[in-house]
């Protein structure tokens, strides 16, 4: 099974590239992309993952603009070359590891097209690894690094063609690879109630770039937590505490509004005020999707499609609690925007949450 990847010196174990270190059913290895005008009206996203265990490949490109929410999703039994990267009509490039990669969405019968380039604003960050047992069971181990970027290119959504240049539209990146909860669910008994708390929010300004994310218990204890600050053309700083204070809106588990706080050495606060203007749904990517979820396998290569308007959704629906909110930020006198990544299901006692889904009042 030995394949080009094996040509490089990037081993870890005896085994040739194309077979997991891990023979866990869940691991995985997965690219994510956003962008977005600097005024927010328009948003895409995509993900492009390989499961090796279960032999799939999938992908997806989603376009918010005009209140809409376009989707395309692809998936394919895996190729034993882990360094394929094209699934139906989506592919990613690297065209400079670390700095810059290309995403290509090829035209297709559901009209949503793009050729984009992602370019570093600043370098790449290595979240703490992601490491949680349940019920004795590993859930998750797994590690992310993100990067803030500019767009440039093209994007083709409903018969419009959208110019994306670097001077207006930012986003960010990131690769995580490893376990988590992918594929159908495994069956048995019954091991407690599900829980899940998470916020991840990378934003851009002008000469600087923040990142935080938080993964909590349902008491409100931490078992995951990053933030950084990174001035444009400087050296990254991580902060060694974080803190949120998020308003619901009522009837959902989504921020109305938000502030992160990043605590420095120096004890000095830095608040970054996030106040949403849409939410994209990361349905659309196959986040919770109960056919097209991450690692299922729906056929040997299969393209689909379909939108939505944001104005219809239900965001109370279980399957809408995950996603992420196209955000403007403040940061003292500065101004800029981000996304605030959302999903809590089960109970938080911090939000006032105690069922699986109870909104906020």
């Amino acid at each position: 099974m030995i394949t080009r990847a094996d040509e490089y010196p990037i081993h870890q174990t005896s085994e040739p590239i194309a077979r997991a270190a891990s023979g866990d059913r869940n691991f995985y290895d997965r690219y994510f992309f956003n962008g977005y005008s600097r005024d927010g009206s328009v948003f895409f996203a995509a993900a492009l993952g390989q499961y090796p265990n279960r032999h799939v490949t999938d992908a997806a490109f989603n376009v918010v603009h005009g209140g809409r929410q376009y989707v395309l999703r692809a998936s394919c039994r895996a190729s034993t070359d882990r360094m394929e990267s094209r699934v139906g009509p989506i592919s990613i490039e690297i065209r400079e590891p670390l700095r810059q990669l290309r995403l290509v969405v090829e035209p297709n019968a559901w009209d949503v097209s793009a050729d984009l380039i992602f370019t570093a604003r600043v370098p790449p960050l290595e979240e703490p690894r992601f490491y949680r047992r349940t019920n004795d069971h590993v859930f998750m181990d797994c590690t992310r690094l993100t990067q803030h970027v500019d767009v440039r290119g093209v994007l083709s959504v409903a018969g419009e063609e959208i110019r994306v240049t670097p001077d207006r539209y930012w986003g960010s990146r990131d690769r995580s690879w490893g376990i988590r909860p992918v594929g159908e669910r495994e069956s048995g008994a019954a091991t407690g109630p599900v829980q899940f708390f998470w916020l991840w929010s990378p934003v851009n300004f002008e000469d600087l770039c923040t990142h935080f994310d938080v993964n909590e218990d349902s008491e409100g204890e931490r078992w995951h937590a990053a933030g950084m600050l990174i001035p444009i053309g400087g050296e990254v700083e991580v902060v060694p505490s974080v803190d949120y204070r998020i308003q619901y809106r009522p009837g959902t588990r989504h921020a109305q509004r938000a502030e992160i706080i990043l605590r420095r050495a120096s004890g000095e606060e830095r608040l970054i005020e996030l106040t949403p203007l849409y939410n994209f749904y990361m349905l659309g990517l196959g986040y919770l999707h109960p056919k097209w979820g991450h690692g299922m396998y729906v056929g040997e290569n299969e393209v689909v499609g379909e939108s939505w308007q944001l104005a219809d959704v239900d965001p109370a629906f279980p399957l809408h609690l995950h996603v992420q909110a196209v955000c403007e930020a403040t940061l003292g006198s500065r101004k800029g925007i981000g996304v605030l990544e959302q999903l809590v299901i089960g109970p938080h006692q911090p939000s006032g949450f105690s069922g699986l889904f109870d909104p906020a009042p």
